[in-house]
């Protein structure tokens, strides 16, 4: 290889490209990650020179992934080093308290600068008539000083991961003042730990007292545990590239961009092979960060458990993003009170904790209305789980016939869908009830768990319309665009459907629907088949779902 080659080789290797982006279903993250396991290999038990290689590599892996956005990782890997020595070493509560706040909040204003400006800028304006418009200070400021135009003033970009290293740096600062876990002394080691690849970009999200003695443990990989690894890794290939994508490119991704093209059953359909597509894609990912991690020694926590296994929502979020879940009950939920404070201050609580979560996931009123039904969800099955069954058939008669009467005075498609999901579940409960009275010796209750679960996952899957219709926007645009394709959507689900469309979509679109059948079935397979086939005793032990 002569110089000009050799140059060339590294001005690629080392330069940002966005058309070429490291992820998990692109070759060239496999070709980064040998190269990587390679030198891994060679310092994998000297731990110092072990993180700092990982971090380095973290750094160049996000490097390639979000430009001179790398920047932002290493000022919150310096920042967060800071203020948990801070906290650490100072002795006094008021002080220690102090630079809780101070990491926590600088984190949190730096997410919200980037991910969020869209969002409050459109909301101030709405509420007080104004016409503020975003600006990007940083890039205005960077231009200034350098005198060149190098960054685009006018717009904000959302840095690729910066929740997930956010969330994590928070974790480790809130961690450190609860003192469950000591202030890391060494910048390499800090680093590892906020930008360690395979986690990075989509999660799962990494507590700190749970990752953090991991760093200085020397490596252990056991031929079981390779064996593990490997599966989980092509589990989740197979989860984004088979089930993930075919179903997105095929179907859910077409009539979500032109929802008024497609019928109204076809909108009804992408909604629910959505939901199927979008837990593929997400676990599919932890599957193979898990796989990844394990590979070098290290554990990511459980973030997926079979979710559409959930007989009610709250069941659903202790199974579903893991991580998130959790971090968001330790560090806001409990925080502000959690069910400590009377009925009325934990309902409100919770509503506080899925409403953030929701904006969480992106800066658009959608994720807010997706993160509120799911409260709304949560809180209506605490107080039907109290209620006897009787009146249950009851309450929902009388709102089959609200939902009704609502259609008939004032028509709308939204009062369709309502009529027809109350209808659902007053049958539903209405036949529970009979059966309950007539054969009380003989309760029937893997039927009532199989109901359950069927209306959980059309409840959860019907919120994920408007979780789809703000994914993937611009935050400049998200608002508006969102809100009309939900509409949309609603409109069309809830119209008038031309007869006999129901067998003809069936038939043309037949691959997507017999591989959505094959997903959910596998998805519904009980847990020790999983196990048997998986080999693994204990998923949870494992970091597996």
């Amino acid at each position: 290889m002569n110089l000009e080659n050799l140059k060339s080789f590294f001005t690629i290797v080392f330069s940002f490209d966005e058309r070429y982006p490291l992820l998990f279903t692109q070759f060239y993250f496999w070709a980064f990650f040998a190269i990587v396991f390679a030198g891994f290999a060679l310092v994998k038990n000297r731990i110092l020179l072990r993180n700092t290689f990982l971090f380095l590599v973290s750094v160049l892996f996000y490097y390639k992934t979000s430009g001179l956005f790398v920047l932002l990782l290493v000022f919150s890997t310096l920042f967060g080093l800071y203020i948990g020595k801070r906290i650490d070493v100072n002795e006094k509560q008021r002080k220690r308290k102090f630079y809780m706040i101070l990491g926590v909040g600088v984190n949190l204003l730096v997410l919200f600068y980037f991910k969020y400006a869209y969002f409050f800028t459109d909301l101030h304006n709405n509420l007080f008539n104004s016409d503020y418009e975003v600006v990007n200070y940083l890039a205005k400021w960077t231009n200034e000083v350098t005198r060149n135009n190098y960054f685009d003033a006018e717009r904000i970009l959302l840095p690729v991961g910066i929740s997930f290293f956010t969330f994590q740096n928070i974790s480790y600062i809130v961690d450190v003042y609860r003192r469950r876990v000591a202030h890391v002394k060494n910048f390499f080691d800090f680093g590892f730990y906020v930008s360690f690849f395979p986690q990075l970009v989509a999660g799962p999200i990494v507590r700190a007292n749970q990752f953090i003695p991991q760093i200085y443990k020397k490596f252990f990989l056991s031929r079981r545990q390779f064996g593990i690894a490997v599966f989980w890794i092509l589990n989740g290939l197979l989860k984004k590239i088979i089930m993930s994508d075919y179903l997105a490119v095929n179907f859910a991704d077409r009539v979500f961009n032109n929802p008024n093209l497609f019928t109204g059953f076809e909108n009804l359909m992408a909604v629910f092979v959505y939901s199927l597509q979008v837990y593929a894609d997400f676990s599919g990912y932890t599957d193979i960060a898990i796989g990844v991690a394990m590979l070098m020694g290290f554990y990511l926590p459980q973030n997926f458990n079979s979710p559409y296994k959930a007989t009610n929502p709250g069941s659903f979020w202790r199974r579903w993003h893991i991580s998130l879940s959790t971090w968001l009950k330790d560090y806001l939920y409990i925080p502000l009170g959690g069910n400590r404070k009377g009925k009325v201050r934990t309902q409100i609580n919770l509503m506080i904790t899925m409403l953030l979560g929701g904006l969480w996931h992106g800066a658009s009123w959608n994720f807010m209305i997706w993160g509120g039904l799911n409260g709304v969800g949560i809180l209506i099955f605490k107080l039907w789980r109290n209620l006897k069954k009787f009146s249950r058939t009851i309450i929902t008669f009388l709102c089959f016939a609200a939902f009704i009467g609502l259609e008939y005075f004032f028509p709308n498609p939204a009062f369709v869908i309502g009529s027809v999901w109350m209808g659902i579940i007053f049958f539903g409960t209405f036949i529970d009830n009979i059966y309950s009275w007539i054969f009380t010796a003989h309760p029937l209750k893997w039927v009532n768990r199989a109901w359950s679960i069927l209306l959980t996952f059309v409840f959860i899957t019907f919120t994920r319309l408007f979780f789809r219709s703000g994914s993937n926007l611009d935050p400049a645009e998200a608002n508006r665009t969102a809100w009309n394709t939900a509409k949309s959507m609603v409109t069309r689900i809830g119209g008038e459907w031309t007869e006999g469309i129901v067998p003809k979509v069936l038939y043309e679109y037949r691959f997507v629907f017999i591989l959505f059948a094959i997903g959910m079935f596998i998805h519904w397979l009980p847990e020790c088949w999983k196990r048997w086939y998986t080999g693994c005793r204990n998923a949870g032990r494992d970091g597996i779902e």
